[in-house]
């Protein structure tokens, strides 16, 4: 895991509703590819979920689940960290340093939480708004060089940057400044009935969403009802979102080309179009779910794992924990 020839890679997932196959093409699948190339470190950020109310023994399963999606879906514990976030206590201890380092006027700024704020009006906490900065906590404290980002993510992500020059040049260098890091091949993929928001794991409408582990009856139906737009020519068309949106998920899936798919449904219609879509996606996501099973019938073996990849994310975060602390001051703990 720790090469020093490679670049060090970090990116994680909330463990709330359903993973689906927006967040598989947005960012598993190019988590998969950077495993060989990269240092990888894959978070389930279960200290994040609690800033919306949570029933802990849902959360519970939830991350157990997040976790065997991962690997169900090709990542691979003996060349990447699976870690669950509340595993490596130097999280939320970085955690409150970095708060003493951010200005509420940059959080005060952040898209993200005026609209988490605005779903959310009978529970607008603190770290809801402080959100940002446990992100950060969670990049630094492993020195990650690279940072996966979608749109909706660059700001936390200059969060991060600037927080880490900040403590630099108060305290010296202590922290890799991370990038962001843009995958070459990424699929933005919209929800299957509003098709001008992207596809959600948190959406309250299941209908709006794909998940990996839908069974091959609810994909069929889910694809079938599927807004497509007015008209009847199956063609890469981003002024009609709907069949647009269902088409970059079948190029996405079957890496076939846009000419290729457009030839292949000259003259067809929609709903042969979302047949052979619904059916591509149940094949796909077969093995992942028979994965799945297998790894969730054996519990015990994911806390090995676990606790494995927490041992090996504690020793590096507490590497970076250990100069913090020294450079700001604190007395060190007695040996």
């Amino acid at each position: 895991m720790n090469d020093k020839t490679k670049k060090t890679v970090l990116s994680g997932i909330q463990p709330s509703g359903h993973l689906c196959i927006g967040n598989y093409l947005g960012a598993i699948k190019n988590w998969v590819a950077l495993q060989d190339s990269h240092n990888c470190i894959f978070l389930v950020v279960d200290l994040h979920a609690l800033t919306v109310k949570q029933v802990p023994s849902e959360l519970r399963n939830r991350c157990l689940s997040f976790v065997a999606q991962y690997m169900a879906c090709g990542i691979d514990p003996e060349r990447s960290l699976i870690v669950i976030q509340s595993h490596v206590p130097q999280h939320a201890e970085l955690n409150w340093i970095l708060n003493t380092l951010t200005y509420m006027g940059e959080l005060s700024r952040m898209t993200q939480f005026k609209d988490k704020a605005g779903k959310h009006e009978n529970n607008i906490n603190a770290g809801l708004f402080t959100y940002p900065v446990l992100m950060a906590a969670d990049i630094l404290i492993y020195q990650a060089d690279l940072v996966p980002v979608g749109h909706d993510q660059k700001q936390h992500l200059e969060l991060a940057r600037n927080v880490a020059q900040r403590f630099n040049t108060r305290y010296s260098e202590t922290f890799v400044v991370p990038d962001g890091l843009i995958p070459k091949v990424g699929a933005r993929v919209m929800s299957l009935q509003a098709p001008e928001r992207k596809m959600s794991k948190s959406d309250e409408n299941l209908n709006n969403l794909v998940a990996l582990l839908d069974p091959p009856e609810v994909i069929v139906r889910k694809i079938k009802r599927a807004v497509t737009d007015s008209g009847s020519e199956i063609r890469f068309d981003e002024e009609r979102p709907g069949i647009y949106n269902l088409l970059n998920i079948y190029a996405s899936i079957s890496n076939l080309s846009s000419d290729e798919i457009e030839a292949r449904f000259a003259g067809k219609l929609y709903s042969e179009f979302k047949a052979e879509l619904s059916d591509l996606l149940v094949e796909f996501l077969k093995p992942v779910q028979k994965r799945y099973a297998e790894l969730m019938q054996d519990k015990s073996h994911l806390q090995t794992l676990l606790k494995s990849g927490a041992d090996t994310a504690r020793y590096l975060a507490q590497k970076t924990l250990t100069k913090v602390y020294r450079k700001v001051g604190f007395v060190p703990y007695p040996r």
